[in-house]
């Protein structure tokens, strides 16, 4: 994953004619934290896990950035994701740079105590590197709000009260209105503006849609409020599909009973890697990355993807659908909805003022279609794809701020 991250700057840097210096600048993680964290497991045995957090790049502000909880995580997929963080925080153009992290736990097979003491472990070993003016955590996969309260809690026992250091907190632990839904809205937004690309709309197109956790979900229920019709849904365990499309409230409420697609009655079942090739108008990756490979970008038959995922095509498959002319929507761009929210509750957060839920989903809007309107109009001006002109963009807003911010005589190239 790492590679691919490398893969797209060096392209768009290339473009851009950045130099070996600057680039060498501006891809390098600021600081790389790895801890271990010893807690006890209920039965009072000795656990071991290592945490990570990555600080990619502070240019432009505080570093933001997920924690992940899954067996997977480790250096180099902290240091993938936060560099992705630091482009996507640029190119919605909101003051923050990137950072990642989590720990190799799998929640699955921990107890709600378990998942407490580990956290509050890992808050305690790197509390001195993160804040409300240095680096703020969010939910990513496996977290949610009440690992941001835990969070919150912790950090607060060292420096006081302090709801700033994380984002995706329950309401009442000053969390913000919108933000659990957040990135699926951000789905939704960009799709709306892709489609009208292509002189379409919600009510008229048939959605796949891979993974059904917090963005997979908000995001199917949220475009087939609009009208679309979702003919397919797959998570790691199973798929389930009905051509007149499936019922997502009641699909809703059988994952969150049930925890999988699998067994709904309300449409057939399939193999949960075939709806990646699924008969539908628009293909939403919205599980774990690198998914859309070589291997599989040939059959893909969805002629627009919106990247709800981080990293769901590797590079090669990149290429192979570019050249097949199906538009791909990228992740910095697609799934910057929760990150744009979270900006909004740290921003509540600071001035002790809460916004109404309308305020946040208009302005929500507002940035992502912004965002998508900018990065469309620079891959029309110079005949790209939509993720290096995505690309472009936000390694030249992180680099003239980092040219402003210190006394180097080599500058950004501005795209005209």
């Amino acid at each position: 994953m790492l590679e691919a991250s490398h893969y797209y700057f060096n392209k768009a840097a290339e473009i851009l004619g950045i130099s070996e210096k600057i680039k060498s600048i501006l891809i390098t993680p600021l600081r790389v934290v790895k801890v271990e964290i010893v807690t006890e497991d209920d039965a009072g045995c000795l656990m071991s896990h290592i945490g990570f957090r990555v600080q990619h790049n502070r240019m432009r502000g505080p570093m933001k950035g997920g924690l992940r909880y899954h067996p997977t995580m480790d250096e180099s997929h902290a240091t993938a994701l936060a560099n992705l963080m630091t482009w996507k925080t640029a190119l919605v153009d909101i003051p923050y740079g990137g950072a990642k992290g989590g720990v190799n736990c799998n929640p699955r097979d921990l107890s709600t105590s378990e998942l407490d003491r580990i956290t509050r472990t890992f808050v305690e070993q790197i509390k001195e590197v993160i804040g409300p003016s240095l680096d703020i955590p969010a939910p990513d996969v496996n977290t949610n709000s009440t690992v941001m309260g835990w969070i919150m809690d912790e950090y607060s026992k060292y420096y006081g009260f302090s709801p700033g250091v994380v984002t995706g907190k329950p309401l009442h632990l000053f969390g913000s209105p919108g933000r659990e839904e957040a990135t699926g809205r951000g789905v939704m937004y960009v799709l709306e503006e892709a489609l009208r690309d292509q002189g379409k709309s919600l009510e008229n197109v048939t959605v796949a849609l891979q993974g059904f956790g917090n963005v997979g979900s908000n995001a199917a229920r949220l475009v087939a409020e609009k009208g679309a019709t979702i003919v397919a849904v797959a998570d790691h365990m199973g798929g389930v599909s009905n051509p007149t499309g499936l019922d997502i409230p009641s699909l809703i409420s059988w994952t969150t009973e049930h925890r999988t697609v699998k067994g709904f009655a309300g449409g057939e079942p399939f193999d949960s890697p075939d709806v990646l090739t699924w008969d539908a108008d628009v293909l939403i990756p919205a599980a774990l990355e690198d998914v859309i490979t070589r291997d599989n970008a040939g059959d893909v038959r969805a002629g627009l993807i919106i990247e709800a995922a981080n990293a769901p095509v590797t590079p090669e498959a990149d290429e192979i659908l570019n050249k097949k002319g199906i538009v791909v929507v990228p992740d910095i761009l697609a799934n910057a909805g929760g990150v744009t929210v979270s900006y909004f509750e740290w921003a509540q957060n600071i001035q002790q003022f809460r916004w109404e839920l309308d305020r946040v989903n208009m302005e929500l809007s507002k940035i992502m279609r912004r965002a998508y309107d900018g990065v469309r109009k620079l891959a029309a001006s110079r005949s790209l794809d939509l993720r290096t002109a995505a690309f472009l963009l936000a390694i030249q807003r992180v680099g003239q701020a980092a040219m402003a911010r210190r006394h180097i005589r080599e500058n950004v190239p501005t795209l005209d």
